[in-house]
């Protein structure tokens, strides 16, 4: 009976604990890291704030975890499309359109885990993500060198210059001050697709 109790109690911390993270990334994708103060988080979530600081120590721990599953999620997905059966060109492409498309989606989040200005704790989780993210595009690279559909550059290299290009493209209309529609969306993502796939083959895919 002891230990049903208290197994019964580590679920119900469990919950509270993902609720608490849960209540924390929503207030992120409505107003960015400001808004993720540890009384509004314990707010959203209905728990006392002392609650909040029995499972992180500090908001910056908070808001670390909350890059790190987010950015899990979303390397995740990019991952998927980078292990497909498509051509690595194909490959490459869908990665960065998937990528660019859900970012302009989530946009506000997005903006936070890619730009906003951070806490240390949180700009380390931050360069782990797109750590991450370089390394789905050098597999995808890796293999297209391989058949000859990219040119010889270091993978490594070229990737972590993909991520670098298509964030730094993404920051400007991901800005909260910034206000752009579903048409120019398209047109980012395609733009920002087709820059960084010329650069990757050296313009191979168009024949130049």
């Amino acid at each position: 009976m002891v230990y049903q109790r208290t197994e019964r109690g580590e679920r119900r911390l469990a919950d509270k604990r993902a609720r608490i993270l849960r209540a924390a990334r929503d207030l992120v994708a409505e107003g960015g890291w400001p808004a993720a103060q540890v009384d509004n988080v314990a707010a959203r979530a209905g728990v006392a704030t002392g609650t909040v600081y029995r499972h992180w120590s500090s908001k910056a721990d908070l808001c670390a975890e909350i890059v790190a599953t987010v950015s899990a999620r979303e390397v995740g997905i990019v991952r998927a499309v980078a292990d497909a059966g498509e051509p690595p060109a194909e490959r490459l492409a869908a990665a960065i359109r998937t990528f660019a498309d859900r970012a302009l989606r989530g946009r506000r989040l997005a903006y936070a885990l890619i730009a906003e200005p951070v806490d240390p704790e949180v700009e380390a989780t931050r360069l782990q993500y797109r750590a991450e993210l370089a390394h789905c595009f050098e597999r995808i690279l890796r293999e297209g060198i391989m058949r000859g559909v990219f040119p010889r550059l270091d993978p490594a290299v070229a990737a972590a210059c993909i991520v670098g290009a298509f964030m730094e493209a993404l920051i400007g209309p991901l800005a909260p001050a910034r206000g752009t529609g579903p048409r120019a969306d398209r047109h980012l993502v395609e733009q920002i697709t087709r820059f960084c796939l010329r650069a990757s083959t050296g313009g191979m895919e168009e024949g130049a």
